[in-house]
């Protein structure tokens, strides 16, 4: 199936779960949630493919084990192409009721990735060769996000160049759309297209320097 756009009902679908987050709401408008929001994002993805790389779809469900919030179903539909062999830096694309956002960079790092990145961002050559992306990125008005320490980490200069990506524990570039008619034809496919191929440089700055983590995986109890 080739990628026709996001149909306006997909949308208005996730307008309502976000009213009713239900088993109820659920049942009664999967075959919505089906064709107008998970067979487009998967059509969409597919069409990139051939650039950028195969994508995992999220579940629609979500993991409320050791949350406070209950709702048991996601209020938008994500997929992520993490390119093999590189470890970090990926790229990402979601659609809700707000519309459409991509993002690429990293969400989640190990300790030893923090540490790999950290010592990065304070070497001159590649900590300055982030600097510059990330500044482009912020004039083009991607939002420049990631958890990040209030300070400091211990061990470098507080009064260096950089400070403000030394306190990254992780980092990506956002941009939103807010739902336009353009939301709902193949244009949506070229505006993530062009978004993603402006984080390629992001993204490969990530797999140069942090690479994968060699943490054990954590043992399933």
């Amino acid at each position: 199936m080739s990628f026709a756009g996001f149909p306006d009902e997909g949308l208005v679908f996730y307008e309502g779960l976000e009213a009713d987050n239900s088993k109820t709401y659920w049942t009664r408008h999967r075959q919505t949630y089906d064709s107008c929001v998970r067979v487009p994002m998967q059509a969409l993805v597919d069409e990139l493919a051939p650039e950028f790389g195969g994508a995992k779809l999220f579940r629609p469900y979500r993991d409320v084990r050791f949350s406070h919030d209950k709702t048991p179903y996601k209020t938008h539909q994500g997929a992520v192409v993490t390119p093999e062999g590189r470890g970090a830096g990926a790229w990402y694309v979601q659609v809700s009721a707000d519309g459409l956002m991509v993002s690429g960079g990293c969400w989640r790092l190990e300790s030893d990735q923090v540490a790999r990145y950290r010592r990065a961002v304070a070497d001159d050559v590649q900590g300055g060769r982030l600097r510059a992306e990330v500044d482009r990125l912020a004039s083009a008005g991607w939002d420049i996000e990631g958890e990040r320490l209030i300070r400091v980490p211990s061990g470098f200069d507080v009064d260096a160049d950089r400070t403000d990506l030394l306190r990254h524990k992780s980092l990506h570039a956002t941009r939103r759309w807010e739902p336009a008619d353009w939301l709902h034809d193949q244009r949506a496919r070229d505006e993530v297209r062009a978004a993603w191929r402006e984080l390629t440089a992001l993204n490969a700055w990530f797999a140069d320097n942090v690479g994968a983590t060699t943490k054990e995986p954590r043992a399933r109890r």
